[in-house]
């Protein structure tokens, strides 16, 4: 794994979040350097606020640090990286604020520099929140994978910002250059503005809020669906919905249980806040039932907090492939669940959680499977 930084400009330290003997993933890529070359070619100027979007473990954050940037971000991981870092850097964590992708922007910023997600409905929402505090003298620089910047992604700058245009590729990044029209006398709010989206929960009378950066964001994703149609209700007093995305698991198991407390935690503040709206919205005499928490996995819970957890373990970290995600859930799982505790998770067949899980708790049982997914259930003896 490389952990240096290492550009005509900057030399940083950077390793991703949470640390790993030996990880294979570095902690930047060719969109960060190609941003920190251009930005010390043209530094950022004028007295307004510097703006980070989508930072993945503070390179960016680093680089300009003496600007006192503020760095948006739906991630609690890349928070964590980010703060990590500098303090690695020996830079002042202090130096920097970090806010949520929901938090409104302060206004007249003059300079925003977004990497851009391959996810283009956080893109739509970011521009959008953009959109209602730049000005004509804002700069906005933005890069990404050049593979990930297609002609829709352009349209999008367009649409809510103005005119943008592209550099050539270099190490497979591309810039984006964004000319803020002249909206003066002009509505800001005549664009609508999509989000949250909200869709009805098949075989119910539940309507589902997602925010733009939730996975499956316009319908119910079928390994939810195939762990909602197997779902253990009764039994289990507190129970965890790991990795909770919209909450739609945890959401079920309040309408089924009357007695039963659920804890939704995700490292994604907008699905924290999808799962708070779902029960607000649905379901809010179950409230005082429910908790909401933007965790890295089950970090700091004590053992016996719950004595079942409810798991679809993602298997990427940001944009990027890795499993070691869902062992970190599975460790951590064993390591809150008192004697008897179950875990249960829902998986793709290919994935081979039956073996992880073996290794951890001894045991594994399937509890259902189907051409594409299995339902596993561990004990902890």
């Amino acid at each position: 794994m490389q952990t240096h930084l290492e550009t005509d400009h900057c030399r940083l330290m950077l390793q991703r979040y949470p640390r790993q003997e030996q990880d294979p993933l570095q902690a930047w890529d060719a969109a960060d350097e190609y941003l920190i070359n251009q930005l010390a070619e043209q530094p950022p100027e004028g007295g307004g606020p510097v703006i980070i979007m989508n930072d993945s473990f503070g390179a960016l954050a680093a680089f300009l640090h003496g600007h006192q940037p503020l760095c948006v971000t739906d991630s609690f991981v890349s928070e964590q990286g980010t703060l990590a870092n500098l303090a690695d850097n020996g830079l002042d964590p202090a130096s920097i604020r970090i806010q949520d992708s929901l938090a409104p922007l302060p206004a007249a910023p003059t300079l925003v520099i977004i990497k851009v997600s391959k996810y283009q409905a956080l893109l739509e929402q970011q521009l959008l929140a953009l959109r209602e505090v730049v000005t004509p003298a804002t700069r906005i620089l933005a890069a990404g994978k050049a593979k990930e910047i297609h002609s829709s992604t352009l349209k999008l700058f367009e649409k809510y910002l103005g005119e943008t245009r592209t550099s050539l590729a270099w190490k497979k990044a591309r810039l984006i250059h964004c000319t803020i029209a002249d909206t003066a006398g002009t509505d800001r709010a005549a664009l609508a503005n999509p989000f949250p989206t909200v869709w009805p929960l098949e075989g119910s009378e539940m309507q589902i809020h997602n925010h733009a950066n939730v996975f499956s964001r316009t319908s119910l994703d079928i390994g939810a669906r195939f762990m909602l149609a197997n779902l253990p209700i009764h039994s289990a007093r507190k129970v965890i919905d790991l990795g909770c995305g919209n909450g739609v698991l945890g959401l079920a198991l309040l309408a089924r249980d009357t007695e039963v407390e659920v804890t939704f935690i995700d490292e994604s503040y907008m699905a924290v806040a999808s799962a708070r709206l779902n029960v607000e919205h649905n379901l809010p005499a179950a409230l005082p039932r429910a908790e909401f928490l933007v965790n890295n996995c089950l970090d700091g819970l004590p053992t016996g907090y719950a004595d079942r957890i409810l798991c679809n373990p993602p298997f990427h970290q940001l944009q990027a492939i890795t499993d070691h995600i869902a062992w970190q859930m599975f460790q951590d799982a064993h390591r809150v669940l008192p004697k008897g505790g179950e875990l249960w998770i829902v998986g793709n067949r290919h994935l081979d959680y039956h073996n992880k899980l073996k290794r951890l708790f001894a045991n594994a049982q399937v509890v259902a499977s189907n051409s594409k997914f299995v339902i596993l259930k561990a004990i902890k003896r």
